[in-house]
């Protein structure tokens, strides 16, 4: 009959081997990776295909040692650097170097997620123990990958350019926020008396932005004038927390 009209009346199995044997040359193996945000690890499948037919699938072992730190790498450039344990000194340094980076340029890193996925290889990969799980990453290995960015020679100046404290007069040591355009110090006025001269950084170059606080931590004022803030509205300033916070 016509060819449109063709049945098949008979047929033979072929097993797999056969199909793998008879047409090697067109079979394709693909390792592929994936990220289990559950478990936080990197997973890999491997599947065997013949064109669109898959032919096998398996989930292979983690991977250990430079596929590891490899996979790792991709997932973050993929899924982003929250992926990553991010301690409060890894965060406080990143927005230092992030406004040394903004104010002063190169050669200081730029702290952009952008930029540092960009880098990914000189300051995370190095820090890397070839574990497939990202809670196999020490938090610390964030904070000296950054610190790795910058240059030896600049490296005591981050200290000195961009402290993380304050030392008020009080004698306390009071955080410097750098998570904004300028630098903020959140500290109660109290601890600011006898000084006649507005805090900086970066060797005077930088005024503090001072969030002045009553003494039970509420916001008073903010001022990159202290000296004006003496002479001006700390009278009333004064006169209104007397009255609020009788000694």
């Amino acid at each position: 009959g016509k060819a449109q009209n063709a049945r098949i009346t008979a047929a033979a199995a072929i097993g797999e081997d056969d199909v793998r044997a008879a047409l090697a040359d067109r079979i394709e193996v693909r390792r592929e990776t994936s990220f289990d945000r559950d478990k936080r690890a990197v997973r890999v499948r491997e599947t065997v295909r013949l064109g669109a037919i898959t032919l096998a699938e398996r989930m292979l072992p983690p991977p250990i040692g430079a596929d590891a730190d490899r996979d790792v790498l991709d997932a973050v450039r993929q899924h982003g650097l929250s992926l990553l344990t991010w301690s409060k000194e890894a965060q406080t340094l990143r927005q230092r170097l992030g406004w040394l980076h903004r104010g002063l340029g190169a050669p200081w890193p730029d702290m952009a997620d952008d930029a540092l996925i960009e880098r990914l290889d000189d300051w995370l990969l190095p820090y890397l123990s070839g574990a497939a799980s990202f809670a196999a990453i020490d938090a610390g290995v964030v904070s000296a990958g950054l610190a790795s960015l910058v240059p030896h020679d600049l490296q005591r100046r981050i200290d000195t350019l961009a402290p993380t404290h304050f030392g008020a007069p009080s004698g306390s040591h009071v955080p410097i926020r750098y998570d904004g355009e300028w630098p903020v110090l959140a500290i109660r006025v109290q601890e600011l008396f006898g000084l006649d001269r507005h805090p900086s950084i970066a060797n005077g170059a930088v005024p503090l932005t001072l969030e002045l606080l009553s003494p039970a931590h509420r916001p008073i004022q903010t001022t990159r004038d202290l000296p004006g803030f003496w002479r001006g509205s700390w009278a009333d300033v004064r006169a209104d927390m007397r009255g609020r916070y009788p000694k």
